[in-house]
């Protein structure tokens, strides 16, 4: 390919102006929650615009942005064509993170370099692949071949939130209509399917009493407690469910908020708690929830007197391949086996991401970026997060010829 000398060449030229993008964002805070993203989205945007992009600013209405349980949120898209001919592809990356937490031993917004890996938050998930997908378009951009069609970097911050005004609101409201679609990931794997995602809040609503008559009232932790012994229970069978999609795995379920009562000395009269259920791609996301909230009414029959409430807070799809995602995933992997050395194939991820909302829209899509084999390796969404950046430049390049090759004739 003529490409890629050209490509490989302007890239290497350009590693600490790339590193140094990378770090900016690093050092802005863009932690979600609290999810006041705009001034991530602001700087980003005037980076952007200093190595030679248009970018556009698409605010979120502050009341839907609250209504998805954030303060602000700006979502960025770069539009570069090539030519009428050939496909629209989409880059997405989104720039908020989890809160760094405790157990640091670096700056998690101080981006240093450490035997040539980057540390702090965000860094693998997913500011890296603000800078992948930016530098494969500036390589694109110096190519001397005509190409043909249009890349869109689609920047956006509310993955944490759930993608609703993010990737999904770009597509909802037909600012962007792309025919294909890479999402951020790891350099060692196009992932082409992941699990859905199901959040219930669970309210049992009793009655207090003084803890010295106890039975004039209704106790809201006993009942919840029979519920979550339920839902225990069925999470024993849930292993027995394993995907036929590699690295997909079986169904999980957690319980991982929990609060409640008034104090030690009254029958608490309400208990909440939230769980989430992972779905795998062969389960139906609406009979998974209709069996849970079964299951719930049915243990906390035993308990007459407390009410309950089911609130769905969180409804993530499974990703699967889509007709056309095949040869997207085929050119990946051939141009990430050659440049990691080592083979690099297609396979399934546990979790969640806002691919789903570009395949739920009908746009073929998968996972690739900078990052190492595994997301433990980066520490993601874990104290001393980290990327190789030996990995950031690998990424780059094989993103960058993927892109010349959809975009060049034929």
């Amino acid at each position: 390919m003529t490409e890629s000398p050209a490509i490989a060449r302007f890239l290497a030229g350009e590693r600490a102006r790339q590193e140094a993008f990378l770090a900016a964002l690093v050092r802005e805070p863009s932690d979600n929650p609290p999810g006041d993203c705009s001034p991530h989205a602001e700087r980003a945007a005037s980076l952007l615009e200093g190595i030679g992009f248009s970018v556009e600013r698409h605010p979120v209405p502050p009341d839907l942005a609250r209504t998805h349980g954030m303060r602000s949120a700006t979502n960025l898209v770069v539009r570069q064509r090539f030519g009428a001919d050939g496909p629209v592809v989409a880059l997405n990356a989104h720039g908020d993170v989890v809160p760094p937490g405790e157990g640091w031993t670096r700056d998690p917004y101080g981006a240093e370099i450490v035997d040539g890996w980057m540390y702090g938050r965000g860094v693998a998930v997913s500011k890296s692949d603000f800078a992948t997908y930016a530098w494969a378009l500036l390589a694109l951009k110096t190519l001397d071949r005509k190409l043909g069609g249009t890349v869109e970097l689609h920047f956006t911050y509310d993955e944490e939130s759930g993608g609703e005004i993010g990737p999904a609101l770009l597509l909802r409201e037909g600012i962007s209509r792309p025919d294909l679609a890479i999402g951020a990931g790891f350099s060692y794997e196009v992932v082409t399917a992941h699990n859905g995602c199901l959040h219930l809040e669970v309210t049992v609503h009793g009655k207090s009493a003084h803890a010295a008559r106890p039975a004039s009232g209704v106790d809201a932790l006993e009942a919840a407690s029979a519920i979550l012994t339920a839902l225990y229970r069925g999470r024993g069978g849930l292993a027995a469910h394993i995907s036929a999609i590699p690295g997909i795995g079986s169904p999980q379920l957690t319980v991982g908020l929990i609060s409640g009562g008034i104090n030690t000395n009254v029958v608490p009269d309400r208990v909440s708690f939230r769980l989430d259920r992972r779905i795998i791609p062969e389960e139906d996301p609406r009979t998974v929830e209709s069996a849970l909230r079964a299951e719930i009414a049915a243990s906390a029959a035993a308990f007459p007197g407390a009410r309950i409430e089911v609130q769905r807070i969180l409804l993530a799809t499974p990703l699967v391949p889509l007709p056309g995602g095949k040869r997207l995933a085929e050119i990946l992997c051939g141009h990430a086996t050659r440049l990691m050395g080592e083979p690099v194939g297609t396979t399934g991820v546990p979790l969640y991401t806002d691919a789903r909302h570009y395949a739920a829209a009908g746009v073929p899509v998968v996972l690739y970026g900078a990052g190492p084999r595994t997301i433990e390796e980066a520490n993601a969404h874990r104290a001393n997060e980290r990327l190789p950046l030996a990995d950031l430049h690998k990424a780059t390049e094989i993103v960058a010829l993927t892109l010349a090759t959809l975009l060049g004739p034929g």
